[in-house]
């Protein structure tokens, strides 16, 4: 099943115009895009004047999704479909459903991923949600590079460079190390990253250049997944390095939209920015900046969390 929504005018908030780009607009793909990274993501394309495909697990949080992103940017084109990444027949379906709507994919962004039910040791999993875990990111990022290889594959090629490119959100070797999540989430992601770096391996082979495969990364973003199960002290960490969703979005995409070259890793910050945020915040920097010593969250206008449904969350760090 799916939706869109098409209208003229701009964006209702005033904060900035329509930004529409000249000539043919670029054809987007976020999977998991119902909320956080995904949907903020979502408003900065529609902003830039992109024709955009969503999709999501529950047909509830996607039809609220599209809603409002129809009244954050009137003139924008989005489509959507309920899809579950991990399912194979699904996963062929959004990709045909995609090319219907808006023809060529010139951006597909694997950002769905799940980080499962629980942050406990691999012997306290349930086997169910293990395998929810790898199927949902590793078997679903790989499943819909595919999917998303074949569409390019058919588009008019380039000459010489990329002129399509996919995004991968796995983690790099610090995000791997430095994750408090669970067994699964972190080899899954981390599997998510040699999977980027092996599929461009085969497109040099194949002598394939009109495809860029490159690797996503946001860093900390403030959302319900972030936020579940997380101490005071993480908690107080995230004041100094964490970002909310519309943050990273507003920088990421008009990199995503300009991006070159044949693959790599696209990062929100450089990880010796982090850093320095880190070491500034043992003198203040940003105290208390979404919460407080004890780690209660700063009720604060303007630092809303993007609440994720824990079980079916969507994933976006690393």
């Amino acid at each position: 099943m799916g939706w869109n929504y098409s209208t003229g005018a701009y964006m209702q908030d005033g904060r900035r115009t329509s930004g529409l780009r000249q000539g043919r607009p670029l054809g987007i793909v976020i999977t998991g895009g119902t909320g956080g990274l995904g949907r903020a993501m979502a408003r900065e394309f529609l902003c830039a004047g992109d024709k955009v495909v969503i999709c999501g697990r529950e047909n509830a949080r996607l039809e609220s999704a599209l809603k409002a992103l129809k009244a954050d940017v009137p003139s924008g084109e989005v489509y959507a479909m309920v899809c579950d990444v991990s399912d194979p027949r699904q996963a062929a379906e959004f990709t045909s459903f995609a090319v219907s709507r808006i023809g060529i994919i010139d951006r597909w962004i694997n950002n769905a991923g799940t980080a499962g039910r629980f942050r406990r040791p691999l012997w306290e999993l349930d086997p169910f949600d293990i395998d929810e875990t790898c199927r949902t990111n590793l078997s679903g990022t790989m499943m819909l590079c595919a999917e998303a290889l074949k569409v390019m594959r058919s588009q008019a090629p380039s000459s010489g460079s990329p002129i399509y490119h996919i995004f991968n959100m796995g983690f790099s070797f610090a995000g791997f190390r430095s994750s408090p999540t669970s067994v699964p989430h972190r080899a899954s992601k981390r599997a998510v990253t040699l999977t980027s770096a092996l599929i461009r391996d085969e497109l040099k082979s194949a002598r394939i250049d009109s495809i860029g495969i490159h690797e996503l990364s946001p860093g900390l973003v403030m959302t319900g997944l972030l936020l579940r199960d997380a101490s005071p002290g993480q908690r107080r960490f995230f004041n100094a390095v964490a970002e909310l969703p519309e943050t990273v979005a507003a920088r990421l995409v008009p990199a995503i939209r300009s991006i070159r070259g044949t693959g790599g890793t696209l990062r929100y910050r450089p990880v010796i920015l982090m850093l320095l945020k880190l070491l500034a915040s043992v003198f203040g920097y940003r105290k208390d900046r979404y919460f407080d010593s004890e780690g209660r969250r700063r009720p604060t206008p303007g630092n809303q969390v993007h609440q994720q449904v824990p079980s079916r969350s969507f994933d976006s760090s690393g």
